[in-house]
């Protein structure tokens, strides 16, 4: 017989999850609506929590919608990224190193996209 536990989701993927039926979405969707978009079987209480920390997180915004909230993505894919990049950046006390470790890291073909925004001033 299989533990739970060994069932479980690696980190991150029940947010992405989420997040990813958030952005298909065009309006708010309540805990209920993003329950039944993943087709999971994962409980309500379960989702709203994933929703609630992605809110607290500032992921999220949210808007009172009957005795609950509904939720929709502060920005999009590839804004947030760029916000937890920047999170990482300002958490790090040397953020010129990190900033220079970042960009020894990076691809040639990634080098050559990130001179040609800083050119255009992007």
């Amino acid at each position: 017989m299989t533990d739970a536990k060994d069932e479980r989701r690696p980190a991150g993927e029940l947010e992405a999850a989420v997040m990813a039926a958030l952005w298909a979405s065009d309006t708010p969707l309540t805990p209920a609506q993003v329950q039944a978009e993943l087709s999971s079987g994962l409980a309500r209480t379960t989702v709203t929590t994933i929703l609630s920390r992605l809110y607290e997180k500032g992921t999220l915004e949210r808007e009172r919608q009957g005795r609950g909230y509904a939720y929709r993505p502060i920005q999009d894919p590839h804004g947030l990224t760029a916000l937890r990049m920047h999170g990482e950046l300002d958490r790090d006390s040397d953020r010129e190193s990190a900033l220079a470790r970042f960009v020894a890291q990076l691809t040639p073909d990634d080098e050559q996209v990130l001179r040609r925004l800083l050119e255009e001033g992007l």
